[in-house]
């Protein structure tokens, strides 16, 4: 299976915002269109501090992966944070997921980043950690975060 992944850019954030849309009501996650705007609107723009993919064909998308990036004394260089993956309900279980998320991780790495890191959403711990393991993630012994939201 091969499934195409393209970088979005500004053109592309009407697909973006409505596949957010989708994953954030499927999630039960509160965030709304306004902050959805505010948060892809600087990726699809080009910022460095990220990128959105989007999965499948331009005109019908079939899902879409964002990372953000940062940088970390531990890793030696850039690490990316996993901060959505979206497949489409109809088109789970093939494999596509897994498949796209490997090849960012993968063209990030020859990019120079170190490390991808995928914080696993409580309540479904066990289904995101076998799918971030199809993909290559792993538990790192001894760490546990923490954030300080300011």
């Amino acid at each position: 299976m091969s499934t195409g992944i393209a970088l979005a850019g500004p053109g592309d954030a009407d697909s973006v915002l409505d596949l957010m849309a989708r994953y954030h009501t499927d999630a039960g996650l509160p965030h709304d269109d306004t902050h959805r705007a505010t948060v892809v609107g600087p990726l699809l723009d080009g910022s460095p501090l990220g990128a959105v993919w989007l999965i499948g064909p331009k005109s019908s998308p079939l899902g879409y992966v964002m990372v953000t990036f940062g940088w970390s004394m531990g890793h030696g260089g850039m690490v990316g944070w996993l901060e959505e993956c979206y497949i489409r309900p109809s088109v789970r279980g093939r494999g596509i997921g897994t498949e796209v998320l490997h090849a960012v991780a993968v063209n990030l790495g020859r990019a120079g980043m170190q490390a991808m890191h995928a914080i696993l959403p409580r309540g479904a711990e066990d289904e995101a950690a076998r799918f971030c393991a199809k993909a290559g993630f792993r538990a790192l012994p001894g760490v546990r975060m923490m954030t300080d939201p300011l």
